[in-house]
């Protein structure tokens, strides 16, 4: 009996991308199952890997390289996807990453933190290059940042002003929000006919406990102190900007999220939109199998990460699914799986996994393909 196989796995993060991810997989699967019928959807959740899965998925997409200022001021070779047009985007989709614009991962192995000065600036810039193209529609990926700079960075690369006492911009960076004492948007390009979707797996408000600086700072090296004044700076940014710092999500990518609400976007949930837009939920209906994963699964993965996404479709259409994870936790609960495989316990040990992920990624493939087939 033929098969027809989705595989939708989210990136394993800092190891391998989506794309090449599913590949992999697929390679197994085709090892033990060649007359299957495998069709690749790469997955993620606005952050690493997002505009690769939508080069991967959808078909006409095509990569435009654009030249950043990166994280740390250097410059960057990043590139957006331009999605082709439809009838809500008759000029096309740019979807724009910030992880490969601004990302921690741009920093450096192991990443060269820099709490107080790492900025949001080449993503704006990225964004700006696709509003030059003419896009109809902007969808951005938030996940992976550097910063905590509030999103002034990206804003002021597309037009907005920020000031301190004496009317001289303030130096890049979450630390220079503390000499922050006006804010001018009126620079800001109107928003392209479609809109701005914004994609992240984040609700965490701006401020507080709860809030970029505390949640995520000390991730991006940030110390007490230096977590406490990033926190009154974003305060200060909070006072100055039109948008409402309980949101959920405003706190996402070190307050980005707080600044594209000021802007007019739309923050949704990361992996739901990726889905949508790639057509996931159409191909699991169709699928007989459908194969998913990430590289950690724990006992979070069920708050809004890609595995859970696509499990839920499975369910919803009567499909079985597949997890596989670099690393299967032992608080994770796979009972919505039909069947799953660590790369860890495939390689021995996780600086196995981790050194060869496409290797062990291809048997993953091969094992449940034995499993499900």
């Amino acid at each position: 009996m033929v098969h027809t196989v989705v595989i939708a796995p989210d990136s394993f993060k800092g190891t391998i991308g989506a794309a090449a991810a599913a590949a992999a997989l697929a390679d197994g699967w085709r090892r033990i199952r060649a007359h299957d019928a495998v069709r690749l959807l790469p997955m993620a959740d606005g952050g690493e890997g997002t505009v690769d899965a939508f080069g991967a998925a959808v078909p006409g997409a095509r990569r435009v390289p654009v030249t950043v200022t990166g994280p740390e001021g250097t410059p960057v070779e990043a590139s957006w996807v331009l999605l082709p047009g439809d009838g809500e985007a008759p000029h096309g989709t740019g979807v724009v990453e910030l992880a490969n614009t601004s990302g921690i991962e741009l920093l450096g192995a192991p990443p060269r933190l820099r709490p107080l000065d790492a900025h949001t600036r080449g993503f704006g810039e990225a964004i700006r290059a696709a509003l030059a193209h003419g896009v109809s529609r902007l969808v951005l990926g938030i996940g992976s940042s550097a910063s905590t700079d509030g999103g002034t960075g990206m804003l002021a690369a597309l037009g907005a002003s920020f000031t301190d006492a004496a009317g001289q911009p303030i130096p890049d960076g979450g630390g220079g929000l503390a000499e922050l004492a006006a804010a001018d948007l009126t620079g800001l390009p109107a928003l392209p006919p479609g809109g701005v979707t914004v994609l992240s797996d984040v609700t965490n408000p701006l401020l507080g406990e709860r809030g970029a600086a505390a949640v995520f700072g000390p991730q991006k090296g940030a110390t007490p102190a230096d977590v406490a004044a990033l926190d009154a700076g974003l305060a200060r940014l909070a006072r100055l900007l039109p948008a409402d710092p309980h949101a959920a999500g405003a706190g996402a990518a070190g307050g980005t999220g707080f600044a594209l609400l000021a802007w007019g976007a739309r923050l949704v949930p990361g992996s739901r939109a990726v889905a949508e837009l790639v057509g996931l939920p159409q191909a699991v209906a169709e699928a007989s199998v459908v194969v998913t994963g990430e590289g950690a699964f724990d006992g979070q993965s069920a708050a809004g990460k890609v595995p859970a996404h696509v499990a839920a479709l499975a369910e919803g259409a009567g499909v079985p699914v597949a997890l596989v994870a670099g690393r299967i936790a032992g608080d994770a609960d796979v009972s919505d799986f039909a069947a799953s495989a660590s790369l860890t316990e495939l390689a021995g040990s996780p600086a196995a996994a981790m050194s060869h992920p496409a290797h062990w990624l291809t048997e993953a493939g091969a094992a449940l393909a034995r499993a499900l087939g």
